[in-house]
Formats: structure tokens, sequence, C-alpha cells
């Protein structure tokens, strides 16, 4: 049996591995389309602050890991699955066949059509590539502006704050993490941030990025400000890598598709990872959650399949953590409610704290977190495991911050989760 790979993240090194456990003859090829070792996108912040140097983004150390493990990697992008065929072509004409394939090519960066992209000094944060070219531009005093202020453009941003760039954070939406906050937690994040020397606009568009004097670019912005910098930063999101399926039958929505083994409608393809449309148990429908908690819980399922044994995806994870410049954040589920739900938020500014949550009769099914950290596994807790509160909930109406309590005499007493300890340890 030959198992085809597509991607060399977190999602195709752990569906190789799981493989070679449980196929240990079954020929494995993982395809990557960069020329460094597989590595993690996630540690990238990490190398720009200069806490690890390349090899420590790799993820796994050892230089002769794969070739222990028998697992063949070849470098290149794919551009053509032909699912009938059972092959698939690379951009350097190269045809690979396969008996099972696992589609795991993540994301790749919205390019933003605003004239300037393609000047020197404007660079996208999502390749070692990138990261080489950003440590160059962004020196102490450096002056810096970054397009986009969600998820993905907090975590660059603390970052460059720590190389002690001059920096100004640009984004469309009406606050900050507009796609994980509500108005009142994207504020209080824009307001720490402010406090911590970064300047930030909100509702703004950058309309044009010209030459300037000497190596400089001028930014033209839509509220009619135009600022000199010495390097433009593009993190306006990510979008499943998935174009080279056009055609291919393979359903795709937003990204492939999958059923709960984590196959594709066609038999035999997988997906698994940031390009993965999986089922969502709290939600209620399929969904692209791009945290490497689900990319490696999917690959996992995946691979078990493919090597014939047996295995179903339990859910997706809809979490997100987020430490900005010290700041932390959190929202799990249906964090903007659901319609006819009832819902309660509370406020502490002197101490950066807002608290959100989001109720379907008497369940939570989502919540918004700033600075209330205290109890972050009972929020996944009671969202995930669907706790029915009872008389909890009008409690947590009128005070949110019961959260502990509530979970106690309820979700514990339900056996639906085993506690903040498993938060932690997952």
């Amino acid at each position: 049996m030959h198992h085809l790979i597509l991607g060399a993240g977190p999602a195709g090194v752990i569906a190789a591995e799981t493989i070679r456990k449980h196929a240990p003859n079954d020929r494995i090829t993982l395809v990557g389309d960069e020329p460094q070792p597989p590595y993690s996108r996630m540690a990238i912040p990490y190398l720009l602050i200069g806490h690890i140097d390349e090899p420590g983004t790799y993820l796994r150390k050892s230089p002769d890991h794969f070739a222990r493990h028998r697992i063949d990697i070849v470098r290149g992008r794919a551009t053509r699955l032909d699912a009938a065929a059972r092959t698939v072509t690379l951009d350097d004409g190269q045809t690979l066949g396969f008996d099972r394939l696992l589609i795991a090519t993540g994301s790749h960066p919205v390019r933003p059509p605003i004239p300037g992209m393609d000047l020197p000094g404007v660079h996208p944060c999502w390749t070692l590539e990138d990261a080489r070219a950003i440590m160059r531009l962004a020196r102490p005093g450096a002056r810096v502006l970054q397009m986009g202020a969600g998820f993905i453009g907090c975590i660059i941003m603390e970052a460059l704050k720590q190389r002690g760039v001059t920096l100004t954070v640009v984004e469309m939406g009406d606050r900050m993490v507009p796609r994980m906050m509500g108005p009142a937690a994207g504020g209080m994040i824009r307001a720490w941030c402010e406090a911590q020397g970064v300047r930030v606009f909100t509702g703004t568009k950058v309309e044009a990025i010209e030459r300037a004097a000497g190596e400089a670019l001028r930014v033209r912005l839509s509220n009619g400000e135009a600022l000199e910098v010495d390097l433009v930063i593009s993190a306006t999101g990510v979008r499943p890598a998935i174009g080279f399926l056009e055609g291919s039958g393979v359903t795709c929505l937003l990204g492939v598709l999958t059923d709960e083994h984590m196959q594709t409608n066609v038999p035999g393809i997988y997906a698994a990872g940031d390009c993965a449309e999986a089922f969502d148990k709290v939600s209620g429908k399929a969904i692209v959650s791009a945290i490497q908690p689900n990319a490696a819980d999917q690959a996992y399922v995946a691979a078990m399949n493919m090597a014939g044994k047996p295995a179903e995806l339990k859910g997706v994870t809809q979490i997100n953590v987020l430490d900005t410049l010290g700041l932390i954040s959190a929202s799990f589920g249906n964090w903007e409610g659901v319609p006819g739900g009832e819902s309660v938020e509370r406020h502490d500014p002197e101490r950066h704290r807002v608290l959100s949550l989001q109720f379907d009769g008497d369940v939570m099914v989502g919540c918004n977190s700033v600075g209330w950290t205290e109890h972050i596994g009972v929020m996944r807790g009671l969202v995930e495991g669907r706790v029915r509160l009872g008389p909890w909930k009008d409690r947590l109406l009128q005070d949110p911050t019961q959260l502990m309590k509530a979970y106690l005499a309820t979700a514990q007493a339900q056996g639906r989760w085993s506690g903040p300890a498993d938060a932690r340890r997952r």
C-alpha cells in the first residue's frame, strides 16, 4: 500500500508517523513545498523574538528522523489531482501515484488587492523565508506597519514589539480580533495595546503602498493619513490551500469536506488540518478550525483509517486562546450567540477584563473572556460538554463570574467533563 501525504506541516508529519506505526510495511511519501525540513509555523514568532534559531522550528529535531521511519520526503507543490487515476501532479511535472491519499496542504496567506504589495519591504509572515526577510528589516527603532489585527496578526505583533520596533497596526474590522472577540472584548484588547505603545487604527484600510525616500515606503490609509515606514507586514488572514483540487471531483466548500473518519466523498482520499472542513458537534455544522490541536486530532484519525484501523473524530474544538502583549483572551464555541439565545457580559475596565457568556436554553454555547483567565478550562468544559445548567443558567445571567460554582454543581454531576485539569493537559 502506498500512502501519499500532501503537506509537511504538523498534520502531515503526525499522519505519516501514525501510519508507519500501524502499517509497518507500507510505503509512505510526504510532499512538502519548502526546502527546509518539516517545521511549525507556530514557532516563527519565537524565531522573530530570538528565543530559538531556525532548527528550533523543526518538528523533528533528529536529521535522520524521517529516513529512520522510512518516510520518503519529496519537495514539490501539488497542482492537480486525478482521483480516478489515483495520481497527483506536482509543480515540476512529476506525477506520483497512490493507493490512499491525505490532503494536508494547510493554508496560504490572503493577499489583499492593494497597489504596491509587490514592492520590496512588503512581506507576509508565513514561511521561514518570510521570517528571514522580516528579521533583516525589523531592527530596533524601525518603523513597521502591520496590516491585520486578527489572531495571527496579534501573535506577530507580540514578536515585533519585542524586537523594539515602532509599530502601527491597521485593522479594517471595527475592532481587534473581530473573528474571535465581540466589540467590548476587542475594544479592551485595543486599549491594552495602545497602553503598551502600539498605534492602532480600526475600521481603516490600507489603500496603497508607494515608494518613499531611500528604501522607505509610504502607506496611504483610508482615514486620510499617510505613514512613512521601513517595513509593511501583511497579516490579513489565511485561506485553505486547495486550489489544485478544482475539477478533481473532491467536494470542497470553504475547505475539503470530510466525514467523521476524515474521508472525503472519494473513497481512499482523506483530509486533515487547516485545509479540512470537519463536523463540529457544538455548532452543528462543518467548519474549518485552523488550530494545531485540531490538526493533530484530525491527522491521527485520518491516518488510522488509512492504515485500516477504524477511528472517528469526536468533534472539532472551537477554541482560541491568545496572548496579546501579556493580556490573555479566549473564545469558545458560538461566542457570538445563537438566534433566540440569551447572553450576559461583565466589564472590568480598570483591570482590563471582559467576560461574555452565550446561552441556548440552559446550555452555555459560547463565551469570550479577556483578562479572566482563572477558569478557562471550566469555560471549555461547559461549552464542549453541552452541560445542562438548569437553575444555574439564571444565576450566571446575574453573575457570570460564578462559572466554577456552576461547573461543580452541574458538569461533574452529569459526568460530561473531567475538569479543568483535563483541559490543561490537552
